[in-house]
């Protein structure tokens, strides 16, 4: 065999290769071994008109020359649309558990749920014990359902992108960022920002009919306010007379006002590059 194999141009070698015959003899096949997380259930949240249920997602401020920029973690429940985002130097296990604990508090009504996509940042050990400590349910979105995280995704440019563009803010900027989250943007959009809410009408023949009539334009406050006995959803701490006060320490212009001023104050720190433009 090795006298008949060795008097074997290259070029025929090749020739032979490229035969169906021989890829047949030759070729192996395995499946794609699927890789199971057991962190997180894969279904669809159903708060029950309950608030508590949060969307999470998380917004990438762009590369420059290399550098990553700060990411933003944007959490949105899903009854009120009350939002908190927070801005973190990085989606690492050492940055994103401080910014759940931030997080957490700054909203007014007991955390039930925390559902997110599959993504490494949240469906993790230590973000998983986490949520644990806090009682609080984690799921993740289902394979071919897009509108799984569709609210988070939907405020990533309608608030994320909106208010804090495309260009590139370095990392070491994110505690700057929070600072104007916690004062400024937090309590506008939670408070004075109205948010479309839907009504949604079954049809005869089993289809949905979605609309946004005036009267359900109303801020996440005022939402969480018109459901059913809504006391007995804020956390221990909160009160009703709390939120009220923090509610009319502004009008809803007199905060736009401070907010984008506020903001251009950021940009004129973050953003030097582009001053003037916002």
């Amino acid at each position: 065999m090795n006298e008949r194999l060795k008097d074997i141009s290259v070029a025929h070698l090749y020739r032979l290769r490229g035969t169906r015959h021989y890829r047949e003899r030759s070729t192996t096949r395995e499946r794609t071994q699927s890789v199971q997380t057991p962190i997180g259930e894969r279904r669809k949240p159903e708060p029950c008109g309950a608030p508590g249920f949060l969307r999470v997602d998380s917004v990438h401020q762009g590369d420059c020359n290399g550098e990553k920029g700060v990411y933003h973690i944007n959490p949105v429940d899903e009854v009120t649309q009350w939002q908190v985002p927070v801005a973190v130097e990085n989606l690492q296990e050492r940055c994103v558990e401080p910014a759940l604990d931030e997080m957490f508090p700054l909203f007014p009504f007991t955390i039930g749920n925390f559902h997110s996509d599959n993504g490494g940042e949240y469906i993790n050990e230590i973000v998983h014990q986490f949520l644990k400590r806090w009682k609080v349910k984690q799921t993740k979105s289902r394979p071919r359902h897009s509108n799984d995280n569709g609210l988070a995704e939907t405020k990533n440019g309608a608030v994320i992108r909106k208010h804090m563009t495309h260009f590139h803010i370095p990392q070491p900027f994110a505690a700057r960022i929070n600072k104007f989250y916690r004062e400024h943007l937090i309590p506008y959009l939670n408070f004075h920002r109205p948010c479309a809410f839907p009504k949604v009408e079954v049809l005869p023949n089993g289809k949905k009919n979605v609309t946004y009539p005036k009267e359900q334009y109303m801020t996440p406050y005022e939402k969480l306010k018109s459901l059913p006995h809504w006391q007995q959803y804020l956390r221990p701490g909160v009160t009703p007379e709390m939120l009220e006060e923090q509610a009319r320490m502004k009008t809803p212009n007199q905060a736009a006002r401070d907010m984008q001023k506020a903001k251009q104050e950021l940009f004129n720190i973050v953003l030097p590059h582009h001053r003037g433009m916002f």
